[in-house]
């Protein structure tokens, strides 16, 4: 309503600068005013053009005047300074003529309502079309924040692959019931455990900064790897005995010490050099954030709020603490404790979204921190779950990679089976002589079957096979059929 209300007066305005013309001295250039004008008389008809001076104006008036008037040729005046520029490239304002405004008392000229009205419509939507496209248009400042916020191109409630329809619930259930046949039963606990000084794990410790690094440390290695990595950190920093994280490695000891002890003390679990690297930086920025709410805690939220989006949705957050809780992040933060155990009262997508912006975090650790840390139902792909997906058809084999898997299974998989699922297609992937990587018929234990054979395709290098054509397995095809 506002905009038409604008768009009306702009075309009123026009039509009465048109209408005055005869006593106006005009610029030497054809004005888009003057443009807009001839619209309306384009468009109008010549009775109503007649009209536009009435009768009684007409008989006021002496017609040898008239005559006079309308045969008077228009001056042309040099342009006029840039300080009568009208707005938005309308053109120059033209000058009225004082002594000639209303001759003889005469009145203005009527304005046509149904000329100015579809003036009006037609500015307004062009001035609505305008501002749908700038709308619609991303500012860079948006477009770098979404990269920056989502740097997997994760799609968080939509899957990649609207088309495929599988896995449906009916064939989780099934899947879920043929596996915990053989592996046991699996249930989510109820209980965060205390942390383990020898087994590394994927998440299910307390902390989460504890939980992140033990996961970080656990990726591309076996468990024993990662355990020798772990209890290097612990021989070499010490642990926490009391605080958050209380039990596990001091992650501060590790923070303020130098990158070459850092790599030492993990070198046995390999990968050293860049999980020591994405460790320190990690923990950098945990200790930088951790001491910017401290801040914000201490100094309220008129100091704290800057403008920052990502700021204000952090003061609103620690707003809604209860006092206790403000004083006790404020206390772990003099000391030290690095923590991340405020992303407990963050919603799943946003916890997702801050994970994987530590160096070395990708979905999969980030996932097994929601899943088994923060206890949230989230399906965990690693290379023995996309496997086996894709050989049940769960995700399109020539299309996905884990990232895709990921945000595909996010959805499909109901969230009661996350937990059990993603357990058992680790175990029955490192156990079954069928569903192992590059295992074939020469394997050791093929003849005991699958429990699942009759729901997958096999495909990619079996071991002991021989190459068919377009390089797969001639065995290959015949164990999956």
């Amino acid at each position: 309503m506002v905009r038409y209300i604008a768009a009306r007066e702009a075309a009123l305005l026009a039509a009465e600068i048109e209408a005055f013309a005869p006593q106006m001295q005009v610029t030497a250039f054809d004005s888009p005013a003057s443009q807009i004008y001839r619209r309306i008389t384009r468009s109008s008809t010549a009775t109503q053009r007649q009209s536009n001076t009435t009768p009684q104006a007409n008989a006021n008036q002496p017609q040898g005047k008239q005559k006079v008037q309308g045969n008077k040729k228009r001056r042309v005046v040099p342009k006029l300074s840039d300080v009568n520029e009208l707005p938005h490239n309308l053109g120059s304002l033209p000058t009225l003529s004082k002594s000639n405004a209303v001759a003889n008392g005469t009145p203005k000229t009527e304005i046509k309502e149904e000329g100015v009205d579809a003036l009006a419509n037609e500015l307004q939507y062009t001035v609505d079309k305008a501002t749908k496209v700038l709308a619609d248009s991303p500012s860079e400042d948006k477009k770098k924040r979404a990269k920056k916020s989502n740097p997997y191109g994760l799609t968080p409630g939509v899957t990649p692959f609207p088309d495929w329809t599988r896995p449906t619930p009916e064939e989780c259930e099934e899947v879920n019931r043929l596996l915990s046949s053989i592996h046991g039963e699996i249930v989510a606990p109820t209980t965060i455990p205390e942390p383990s000084l020898t087994v590394t794990g994927c998440g299910e410790v307390p902390s989460v900064l504890d939980a992140l690094i033990r996961t970080l440390l656990s990726g591309a290695t076996t468990g024993k790897n990662s355990a020798m990595a772990f209890n290097g950190l612990v021989q070499k920093f010490g642990i926490l005995n009391e605080g958050i994280g209380k039990g596990s490695v001091n992650w501060d000891a590790v923070r303020r010490a130098p990158l070459k002890d850092v790599f030492e003390a993990i070198k046995s679990g390999g990968l050293a050099d860049n999980k020591s690297k994405n460790i320190k930086a990690t923990l950098d920025m945990v200790y930088k954030e951790n001491q910017e709410r401290r801040n914000i805690l201490v100094k309220g939220e008129a100091e704290a709020d800057d403008g920052n989006e990502d700021k204000s949705q952090t003061v609103k957050q620690l707003n809604d603490k209860s006092e206790g809780e403000k004083q006790y992040e404020i206390a772990c933060a003099d000391q030290n404790f690095l923590s991340l155990n405020h992303l407990h009262g963050l919603p799943t997508e946003d916890v997702m979204t801050e994970l994987v912006k530590y160096p070395g975090i990708g979905p999969k650790t980030a996932a097994c921190v929601l899943l088994f840390c923060l206890q949230r139902p989230c399906f965990a792909v690693d290379t023995h779950i996309f496997r086996i997906c894709k050989w049940l058809g769960w995700v399109p084999p020539s299309k996905a990679t884990e990232i895709t898997a990921f945000s595909h299974l996010e959805v499909r998989i109901p969230d009661h089976l996350k937990y059990s699922l993603h357990q058992l297609f680790i175990r029955h992937g490192k156990s079954c002589p069928r569903c192992r990587a590059i295992t074939g018929q020469s394997s050791a234990g093929w003849e005991e079957g699958c429990v699942i054979d009759h729901l997958v395709t096999r495909t990619g290098k079996r071991k002991g096979a021989v190459e068919g054509e377009n390089g797969k397995s001639k065995r290959a095809k015949e164990s999956s059929t």
